[in-house]
């Protein structure tokens, strides 16, 4: 049996580089959304309780009012979730987000934004150091072989820890534990087993990849698109895969 990222009515649920989930309400419906995150908790409980949570607000025609919203906020928490702030939206998002006294995540800002100024963008690093030479970030996301420019980590990636490979590809040369997770902003190849966690295309890269020898995961993902595995079918259990996305379907096939 797997789940995975799903449409509902009342929301959709997005799994997010470094083990932060987005929750992007569909409508204000704070008894409707307790019970969604409910049952995605769960279905998956080591993947979503106690999992840090940013609202997305974006995708309603009107921003609720501040009781809404505390509302929406204890059912967050009333699922089992911790809401740690909201997606970056309008200048009405930022002045919610001050009233409730939550942090705006600029990683989660809306894609549609609008371009007449009634917008906000993420503020600057104030200390943002000068552009390096180095590959262009592009065709590195895009080598089919997932090899140039790539961060190697040789050996066993422990349960509880967490290896991200920022603007390349990762290559795990071992096993990848229970509860332990690996995340790439580029493809992820995992010669050995993978029964932890693995995260690929972490800041939005659709064609990224995941390679994998041994397939026993927990959750794989691309571009925020999940799935988490409680039985890994018969058919994919221990078997060399690759994971893909076909539009916002992520498909697992083994490797001929």
């Amino acid at each position: 049996m797997n789940a995975k990222t799903e449409t509902s009515d009342a929301c959709d649920l997005r799994f997010g580089q470094v083990g932060i989930a987005c929750v992007r309400v569909r409508r204000p419906d704070a008894a409707a959304l307790c019970e969604e995150l409910e049952r995605r908790v769960r279905s998956a409980p080591q993947l979503f309780s106690r999992a840090a949570v940013v609202l997305d607000l974006s995708h309603l025609l009107d921003l609720p009012d501040d009781g809404t919203v505390d509302a929406l906020l204890e059912a967050v928490r009333s699922a089992g979730m911790l809401p740690v702030g909201l997606a970056y939206g309008t200048s009405a998002t930022e002045a919610l987000a001050q009233r409730m006294g939550l942090p705006l995540i600029a990683k989660f800002r809306a894609a549609y934004e609008p371009i007449d100024g009634g917008s906000i963008a993420p503020p600057a690093s104030a200390a943002a150091p000068a552009p390096r030479p180095a590959p262009v970030r592009e065709p590195v996301l895009s080598q089919p072989e997932g090899t140039v420019g790539a961060q190697r980590h040789d050996g066993t990636v422990r349960s509880g820890q967490q290896i991200y490979a920022r603007d390349r590809d990762l290559i795990v040369v071992g096993t990848v534990a229970n509860a332990a997770e690996v995340i790439a902003d580029g493809s992820i190849h995992v010669y050995g087993s993978l029964k932890g966690r693995a995260m690929a295309g972490a800041q939005g890269d659709t064609k990224a990849r995941i390679f994998i020898s041994d397939f026993r995961a927990e959750l794989v993902a691309i571009a925020g698109h999940y799935r988490v595995f409680e039985q890994i079918p018969k058919d994919l259990e221990g078997q060399s895969v690759q994971c893909w996305l076909d539009g916002e379907k992520l498909l697992i096939a083994t490797l001929k």
